[in-house]
C-alpha cells in the first residue's frame, strides 16, 4: 500500500511538472502573460486553449502510466516523460500549423476578452493530437 502511495505521488509530480511545461510552452506561443490573460482580462479564449492542453496531457499521462504499469516503476514512469514531452511538441506543431493555415494570429486571436472561435478549433486540434498519441501508445 505505501509503494501504490509512492508510486502515485511520483507519477502525479510528473504529471504536474508537465502542465507546467505545456503551460508555459502556450504562453510562448502567445503575445503577453497567459495566466494574465486568463486570470485577470478574463479571457475565455486563453482558458479554453489552455484546458485542453491540460486535458490533452492528462490522457496521455494516464494512457501511458495505464499500459505500461506491469514493465515496472521506473519504466513506466520514464515513458509517461517521453510521450508527455512528445505530446508538447506535437501540440505545439499543431499550433505552429493552425496559425500558419488561418487569416491573422492565432495567438492574438487566442488572447481576446470576447469569445473568438479559434479558440474551440485549437482546442479541438489540441485534443486530437493527444487521441493520436494515445492510441499509438495504447497496445
Amino acid at each position: 500500500m505505501l509503494a501504490s502511495i509512492g508510486y502515485a505521488v511520483a507519477y502525479t509530480g510528473v504529471g504536474i511538472l508537465l502542465l507546467v511545461v505545456g503551460a508555459v510552452a502556450l504562453d510562448l506561443l502567445t503575445p503577453g502573460h497567459l495566466a494574465r490573460h486568463i486570470y485577470e482580462e478574463r479571457s475565455v479564449n486563453a482558458a479554453v486553449a489552455l484546458a485542453a492542453g491540460f486535458l490533452g496531457q492528462g490522457a496521455i499521462a494516464f494512457t501511458t502510466i495505464w499500459t505500461n504499469a506491469t514493465s515496472g516503476f521506473g519504466t513506466a514512469l520514464g515513458w509517461t516523460v517521453v510521450f508527455g514531452l512528445i505530446g508538447i511538441a506535437l501540440q505545439v506543431v499543431a499550433f505552429v500549423v493552425l496559425d500558419l493555415l488561418t487569416p491573422g494570429k492565432l495567438g492574438a486571436a487566442l488572447m481576446q476578452v470576447p469569445f473568438h472561435p479559434a479558440s474551440l478549433v485549437t482546442a479541438s486540434a489540441t485534443l486530437a493530437v493527444s487521441a493520436i498519441i494515445v492510441a499509438s501508445i495504447w497496445p
